[in-house]
């Protein structure tokens, strides 16, 4: 009798062992969806414009040629956007920085380039909502972390060795994607460095230096008040001297008075 139960309690064990392997195998051989996955046919479309805009230097998976263009496995659907809608890929020289311009690809196939490279993994397009930031925060993050390149009013300038470009097109998304890639020679800012509401934050304060409130009148670019200073003594000087030449002109238009009987002035 003891063994009868030995028995079954060993065959019991066996079929809960053969049941548990093979959901293991079967979780295992089946990858999970995920909600982000881009439709196989979109995926698709974005090989085949892959292969014939972008694999001459990326290779023919993506997987790069050395001393000419980096690997895309695992840089996610996020620099993929980035860098097509800023026009920023393809680059017309592998040796070139890659700076803004008009976008080579129409929206359509941007989309299916972007779920090709993001089909290899890596980080998804972030979602950045400058309604939910700070303004004043922002400008502080903004002067801290990115002033001192793309000055305050975020308007670029020059660093050892690349352009650094304005702000004044950059979108909500196109900030928080660049904070996370980190293009060219600007640092890259992950989670620990700044969080997803300071990017909102940030976001934030770029759109308000995009359309600012001039409120002493016309802003002149906003190119600083040594320079604005200088346009204002241009155009009064100029203001000066067109008074005095119409004063000069008026003067020499009256008539001479004829003198008086008698020799009195």
């Amino acid at each position: 009798m003891r063994r009868r139960l030995m028995m079954m309690v060993a065959l019991g064990c066996g079929a809960l062992a053969l049941t548990d392997f093979a959901a293991h195998w079967d979780a295992s051989a089946t990858p999970s969806p995920t909600s982000t996955a881009a439709p196989s046919g979109l995926v698709a479309q974005g090989h085949a414009l892959f292969d014939s805009s972008c694999a001459s230097c990326h290779g023919l998976s993506a997987q790069g040629i050395s001393g000419r263009a980096p690997s895309l496995h695992g840089v996610g659907a996020l620099a993929a956007d980035f860098y097509l809608q800023t026009g920023r890929m393809p680059l017309p020289n592998p040796k070139a920085q890659p700076l803004r311009t008009s976008p080579a690809f129409s929206p359509s196939k941007i989309k299916a380039l972007v779920a090709y490279v993001g089909s290899f993994g890596g980080p998804d397009i972030p979602t950045v909502q400058p309604s939910r930031g700070s303004l004043a925060e922002g400008q502080r993050l903004f002067g801290l972390d990115c002033a001192g390149c793309h000055t305050i009013q975020g308007q670029g300038g020059i660093v050892t060795g690349a352009i650094v470009p304005a702000l004044n097109q950059a979108t909500p998304r196109q900030v928080g994607e660049a904070v996370r890639i980190g293009p060219y020679v600007m640092p890259r800012f992950g989670e620990g460095e700044l969080t997803g509401t300071e990017v909102n934050s940030l976001a934030r304060y770029i759109q308000s230096i995009q359309h600012p409130d001039n409120l002493g009148g016309w802003g002149i670019g906003r190119i600083g008040p040594i320079p604005e200073g200088m346009v204002a003594w241009l155009l009064a000087a100029a203001a000066l001297l067109l008074i005095a030449r119409l004063l000069g002109e008026r003067t020499s238009e009256q008539p001479e008075r004829p003198p008086r009987p008698g020799g009195g002035a």
